[in-house]
């Protein structure tokens, strides 16, 4: 009798995932563990989960110390690293011109910039330069890196977070053909509309609201409007996790350098 394996074969395959306490870091975190995966959870809000193939490591992911830190508690915890997904990411809804008021709390100033860059793009940088170290060293592993629908479209009242999973998915692109040779991939995803993720703010959806000219009430019953998506319904926080899984293993292992968007078949035209 042939031995009930996971299809996905990632028993006993480490894995870190940034951003994993909450919204789509937390599917994912959840969907590796029941994989059989050992996961290590790098966040600066612990989520109290207790499993023997889990760790938390409290980690400043815009620190190059702290990330640091990270791989060496990684590695002595589970002896390994076979994998990176870089999910920890913000978004302050910003405009870049308010002729109604110039100098306005929504319009995007540097520090909004500074912070947005650091979390989404600086991050992303070092923890793939530490991973992949011992990536390339092992000659083996992935590093999937969280876009955005806005990355590829853009999305009115969030150019500066747009911009940053831009250049993520120039990152994925360029990475995959320099960690190649070394048989390491790196690929992107980018989701679109999803479920509620219970980290939209009274601020966010103000801010949103504001630069799309919209109440927040108004910007809240939009949430539900899914007339642009074929599939016509939000997606779920497990499919984008489903498929997280399924580019850390090696059953997509033709596949890198794309950053593939799953939307519901939602697209300009």
């Amino acid at each position: 009798m042939m031995e009930n394996k996971n299809w996905l074969e990632l028993e006993g395959k480490v894995f870190i995932v940034t951003g994993g306490s909450s919204g789509i870091g937390a599917a994912i975190v959840d969907e590796l563990l029941n994989d059989g995966a050992k996961v290590v959870n790098a966040d600066l809000k612990d989520d109290g989960k207790k499993e023997s193939d889990y760790l938390f490591v409290k980690t400043d992911v815009t620190s190059s110390e702290d990330v640091k830190k990270l791989v060496e508690k990684t590695l002595e915890k589970f002896g390994k690293i076979d994998g990176l997904v870089n999910n920890a990411g913000i978004n302050i809804p910003r405009i870049l011109v308010d002729p109604v008021d110039p100098n306005g709390k929504y319009v995007i100033d540097e520090e909004n910039y500074d912070k947005m860059f650091a979390v989404n793009v600086k991050s992303v940088f070092l923890l793939s330069s530490a991973v992949g170290k011992e990536l390339v060293k092992q000659k083996h592993g992935v590093i999937v890196n969280m876009s955005s629908e806005s990355g590829l479209e853009g999305s009115q009242g969030a150019g500066i977070y747009s911009g940053t999973k831009g250049a993520v998915n120039g990152f994925t692109r360029a990475w995959a053909k320099e960690l190649g040779q070394y048989n390491v991939r790196c690929i992107g995803v980018a989701p679109g509309v999803l479920e509620s993720t219970g980290l939209r703010t009274l601020a966010y959806e103000e801010g949103l609201a504001y630069s799309r000219h919209k109440t927040v009430e108004e910007l809240r019953a939009g949430y539900g409007n899914t007339s642009t998506i074929p599939l016509g319904r939000s997606g779920k926080l497990t499919e984008v996790a489903n498929l997280v899984a399924f580019f850390l293993s090696d059953k997509s292992g033709y596949m890198t350098g794309q950053t593939v968007n799953i939307s519901g078949g939602k697209s300009r035209g």
